[in-house]
């Protein structure tokens, strides 16, 4: 799949886990986020004439996919990211942060076939449209720590 395409999964990814608070069905929050889903691009927020082709399918699988991994391992992923978070708690963290910080800790741990500097490029990025002016730097700083240990460079 193209980078451009993985990058629209990815945002799709962050609005669905953005609503996801860890209890429910998960399969009921995809099925939500779909059935009201209505713009191809939502900045220009231009309606499509057939919805339900609003997502092309490599990328709507692959956004679900980030999703249901985050799901089926919140409390680990919640883990590394309190661990990694100096000072900060979960709680307290911007809930855009929250999301970004959750896909991307999913990305290092259940795709080890993406490079770690394209994860955190790509939370970065991001971090920079849908977050504050904070959230680069704050995501970049975790997600480094959290990739130094659950994926060390081995030398060769």
């Amino acid at each position: 799949m193209a980078s451009g395409m993985r990058r629209t999964g990815r945002e799709l990814a962050i609005k669905i886990i953005y609503s996801f608070d860890g209890t429910g069905s998960v399969e009921a929050l995809l099925a939500t986020f779909w059935s009201n889903f209505r713009f191809r691009d939502d900045v220009l927020g231009e309606p499509l004439e057939d919805s339900s082709q609003a997502v092309a399918e490599p990328v709507r699988e692959f956004a679900e996919d980030l999703v249901r991994g985050v799901a089926e391992n919140l409390e680990k992923i919640d883990g590394l990211i309190g661990e990694f978070s100096t000072n900060w708690s979960l709680e307290r963290m911007a809930r855009v942060d929250l999301a970004i910080l959750r896909m991307a800790t999913y990305e290092l741990l259940g795709h080890l076939d993406v490079p770690v500097s394209v994860i955190i490029n790509e939370a970065v990025e991001i971090g920079k449209r849908y977050g504050t002016k904070e959230t680069p730097s704050f995501v970049n700083g975790i997600l480094d720590r959290i990739s130094r240990t659950c994926r060390p460079v081995v030398a060769s």
